[in-house]
């Protein structure tokens, strides 16, 4: 009796076993899939959906189920019972849409719909299963993004399929990336002789993709074969060299991105230091200035913030130009030859403007937006990526200097200041008008000043304190370059930005920053006049 109970029981168990796995053949059966709670029935469903449906409906299909916009329609009493439909947003009034053709049905209860579920083993297997079908797209970036996302796997099916789609890919790119999983497979499987194996390996020497990393110290591991292991360090110490030149450019960049922050913000004080010998403390909050000007014209354009921003960058020249000139024909005129004094009094009106603005926008940071053409990076290879901000900082750099030294150099304007500049009385002789010029000066440099500020507001927030973090450094560029030289002040900024990122990894940032200090310190005492000295009658003076 006991065997016969054991022998039913197996039979019953196995008609369950058939039942719950019943197989997907069409359309009704793959909703019925979907809407029970069986993962081996989902998984059926998917399979039959990429290889016997149309691949212009599985992928929206596979796409909206990851995404968690599958739902299914739960009234009993219905004839559309355990339909399935595209939901973006499950509101009343909004519209479903059928997965199979595209008819849609307006959402008179939430409660008719239910989220077809997911969990992260059928996620893993719709990622897998939409690259496959990217794999046949007309759409080349479609397919590398398909092959990217193949990268590593050990799935013989998808093997398959990148062999297949290898035979007829004509983009070099994509070629390249289904070599290389292909030769990720092969590197890793230890059944192919090793001839084989040594060759997939410098296949994955030529590659800068991180998955070679992996692989080849997986290898390193695991591996018992000789000539294998010789290939895969050779592999290795290629791919580490790669790894250290363009972590080296890298680097260089960041360098480049900071110098160019340093020399907008210092340029501009290269011109009322360095010209007219006037020690402004209040720099930095000019800069602030140029900032709350960018957040301010946010604010007024919110559904525009790139037009926002490109028109910020006139008006924070006008603005914080203006708030210069007040400061230089109400204080700093009587100060002129006592550079002490003159100290003080920026001094004193930097704490003004800082509190000035706290009443007006509150002591809080403020944060402005990065337009969309600004965000993300630009990926040159797997190794190395150029953030597009820090990117369009340089060229605004360029830009900046580029403007402010044809101002200097073909305008009646720039003539006039380098009168005034190299011998002031003799340019009174001539007919020039010292004072007006003095105060244009001031203008000038406290304008391009709001221009750095414009720039800084993309890379750091925006507050009352934001100008004191460069007032010390803008003077170090100054002095270090040369006082009263663009030149000297372009040299200095770039080089000391990369002077500190190139410190920054072993010494830390704040250990960096008091290197390059005590470099400058010790600099100063070679050459007083910093790196590109003035000549002539203003270096006498």
């Amino acid at each position: 009796m006991k065997r016969i109970f054991l022998t039913v029981v197996t039979l019953i168990s196995l008609c369950f076993a058939q039942l719950s796995t019943a197989a997907v053949t069409d359309e009704s059966s793959f909703s019925k899939a979907l809407v029970g709670k069986k993962n081996a029935d989902k998984e059926s469903a998917i399979t039959w959906l990429v290889t016997e449906a149309d691949a212009q409906k599985a992928r929206p299909i596979l796409q909206n189920w990851l995404e968690g916009k599958l739902y299914y329609f739960n009234d009993r009493s219905s004839d559309l019972y355990k339909s399935i439909y595209f939901v973006s947003d499950l509101k009343v009034g909004l519209d479903a849409t059928s997965i199979w053709d595209a008819s849609t049905l307006s959402i008179e209860n939430r409660r008719d719909y239910k989220k077809v579920s997911v969990n992260n083993k059928l996620r893993g297997l719709l990622r897998i299963q939409m690259a496959i079908l990217g794999l046949d797209s007309p759409d080349a970036n479609m397919r590398k993004q398909s092959v990217s996302d193949l990268l590593g796997t050990k799935d013989s099916a998808v093997l398959v399929s990148l062999g297949q789609r290898l035979e007829v890919e004509t983009e070099d790119e994509i070629i390249d990336l289904i070599t290389l999983s292909l030769a990720v497979s092969r590197a890793q499987d230890q059944a192919l002789d090793s001839a084989t194996r040594v060759a997939a390996i410098e296949v994955l020497g030529e590659s800068k993709q991180a998955i070679v990393l992996k692989t080849l110290n997986g290898i390193l591991a695991s591996e018992q074969q000789q000539s294998v292991l010789v290939a895969a360090e050779r592999s290795l110490a290629k791919y580490e060299q790669s790894q250290r030149l363009y972590s080296g450019v890298e680097t260089a960049f960041f360098g480049l991105s900071l110098g160019s922050v340093l020399v907008l913000a210092g340029i501009g004080l290269a011109i009322t230091f360095g010209v007219m010998g006037v020690i402004n403390m209040a720099h930095g909050e000019l800069i602030m200035i140029g900032a709350y000007t960018t957040y301010v014209l946010q604010q007024l354009m919110p559904n525009n913030i790139g037009m926002a921003l490109i028109l910020s960058i006139p008006a924070a020249f006008i603005v914080s130009g203006l708030v210069g000139i007040a400061i230089e024909r109400s204080v700093i005129r009587h100060l002129y030859g006592r550079p002490l004094e003159t100290l003080l009094a920026t001094f004193g009106i930097s704490l003004i403007l800082q509190q000035a603005v706290r009443s007006i926008f509150s002591p809080l940071n403020r944060s402005v937006s990065t337009p969309e053409w600004m965000s993300g990076a630009l990926q040159l290879n797997p190794m190395l990526s150029l953030t597009y901000n820090r990117l369009y900082i340089v060229l605004f750099c360029g830009l900046v200097f580029w403007g402010l030294l044809m101002v200097l150099k073909k305008t009646p304007l720039g003539l006039q200041v380098r009168a005034v500049s190299q011998n002031r009385g003799m340019a009174r002789a001539m007919g020039i008008r010292s004072e007006r010029v003095d105060a244009l000066t001031f203008g000038l440099g406290s304008g391009v000043a709001g221009i750095a500020g414009v720039a800084l507001s993309q890379l750091t927030n925006v507050g009352p304190n934001m100008g004191q973090a460069y007032i010390i450094d803008s003077f170090m560029v100054v002095v270090f370059g040369g006082v009263g030289n663009l030149w000297g002040t372009l040299v200095a900024g770039l080089s000391l930005g990369i002077f500190n990122k190139v410190l920054e990894p072993w010494a830390g940032a704040v250990l960096a920053k008091i290197l390059v200090l005590v470099f400058i310190i010790l600099f100063i005492q070679k050459r007083p006049r910093g790196l590109f000295p003035q000549r002539g009658r203003a270096a006498e003076g």
